[in-house]
């Protein structure tokens, strides 16, 4: 079943969002023009400080700006491009919630019904939420931490493996929770195994058919896979390079990997173009009902410029524009993935590192570019928040 809304429906919904809509959420036509030259210095930046490439698209109104930096093969030199697909991490949460939203609208999910009333016994605590889960509040303990308190030889460990979804819930539970349910925010991995489980269980098929059938094949995303458990990703690609703990030691080549430690919270390989085709067809209202969307952007903060909602979050930029997406961290790739409120402009960036704080907090930098257009005289950028950190184990991405 797909939920794509014929064009008249999504024309009416624009129009009326132009009526009355808050400076913080402003249309893309009204945004300042997007700043190639200050995205094209993000990206050489963020190769200084040891990325081995770097890339960002975006897409305006049907316009669309391209720019790549450095290499997608340290071995072959071949410079790295927005043709070229790559694990997208975290953003996958936002698949899996599209997913759930969706099952929602066709009343087979409520939102505020106990995980427990659909999956019996997995979980110790009853009162944890679908909703809970799918905005980390459920307090459940991210296993990860404990997975990759040691970058390489944690991911050495379990890049052939598969798991179970299960078997890696079973990891969090050895763990006291972070806080009651519905609390407070704190982000899990968990939470989003739990959410492959529930689209399972729910529809009697496998995450990768139900991306397939639901977003994939609806949108003509022809760059976006799950292939789990195979380790390699299809056709073109960027390699990726993860960075050891220890100053000095050399990069990682961390692409080929089940990413079965991750599963419906981090497997989904993807392009830049893809990216923006999806958010965009989100937030445009094209995958699923209005009320289900606004659920999904019912946002909770979590710190002066940053929110989220349901398998979705939302920054706050320096202009005073706020965006909606997900950052990924996956070892070997660093992705942003955001849009406006109404998804007609959008920017999906790539660097082909992990564990290296700085080029995570430098790509940042391409959504101030892209949104927020040529940085005013005198007028100094707020540094971005610690939580950018978060899609991964902290490891993931140390200084």
């Amino acid at each position: 079943m797909t939920h794509l809304a014929s064009k008249s429906a999504l024309l009416g919904t624009v129009v009326l969002s132009l009526l009355a809509v808050p400076a913080h959420a402003a249309p893309a036509d009204v945004l300042p023009k997007p700043d190639l030259t200050g995205v094209q210095n993000v990206l050489r930046t963020a190769l200084k400080q040891g990325a081995p490439g770097a890339m960002a698209r975006i897409d305006d109104h049907g316009s669309v700006t391209r720019a790549a930096a450095g290499v997608a093969d340290r071995k072959s030199k071949r410079p790295i491009s927005n043709a070229d697909r790559f694990r997208i991490g975290s953003v996958t949460k936002t698949f899996s919630a599209v997913v759930l939203m969706q099952l929602a609208d066709e009343g087979r999910l409520k939102l505020d019904a106990s995980v427990d009333h659909y999956l019996p016994g997995l979980l110790p605590d009853r009162k944890i939420t679908v909703r809970q889960v799918l905005g980390h509040r459920s307090g459940l303990y991210d296993y990860t931490n404990d997975m990759f308190a040691k970058a390489v030889p944690g991911f050495e460990e379990v890049r052939t493996k598969v798991f179970g979804y299960r078997q890696l819930v079973d990891r969090s539970l050895r763990h006291a929770r972070t806080n009651a349910p519905g609390a407070a925010y704190s982000y899990s991995n968990t939470n989003f195994v739990v959410a492959g489980l529930l689209i399972e269980k729910l529809t009697g098929h496998s995450v990768r058919t139900e991306y397939q059938n639901r977003i994939i094949k609806p949108l003509k995303l022809r760059d976006t896979f799950y292939v789990h458990p195979d380790r390699k990703i299809p056709g073109r690609h960027a390699r990726g390079y993860l960075t050891p703990d220890r100053a000095g030691a050399p990069l990682v080549d961390a692409t080929e990997q089940t990413v079965s430690w991750a599963q419906s919270a981090g497997a989904v390989i993807s392009s830049t173009r893809d990216l923006n085709t999806f958010l965009s067809a989100l937030l445009g209202g094209r995958l699923m009902s209005s009320a289900q969307l606004k659920q999904m952007e019912h946002m909770v903060r979590v710190d002066s410029t940053q929110a989220y909602g349901l398998g979705l979050r939302r920054r706050t930029l320096s202009c005073g524009v706020s965006v909606y997406g997900h950052t990924g961290a996956v070892q070997g790739y660093y992705t942003y993935a955001f849009a406006t409120k109404d998804g007609r402009r959008s920017l999906a960036a790539l660097a082909n590192a992990s564990n290296n704080g700085r080029v995570l907090t430098t790509m940042l930098g391409t959504l101030e570019s892209a949104f927020c257009g040529k940085k005013t005289k005198n007028v100094r950028r707020p540094a971005p928040a610690a939580h950018v950190r978060e899609d991964i184990a902290p490891g993931a991405a140390r200084d």
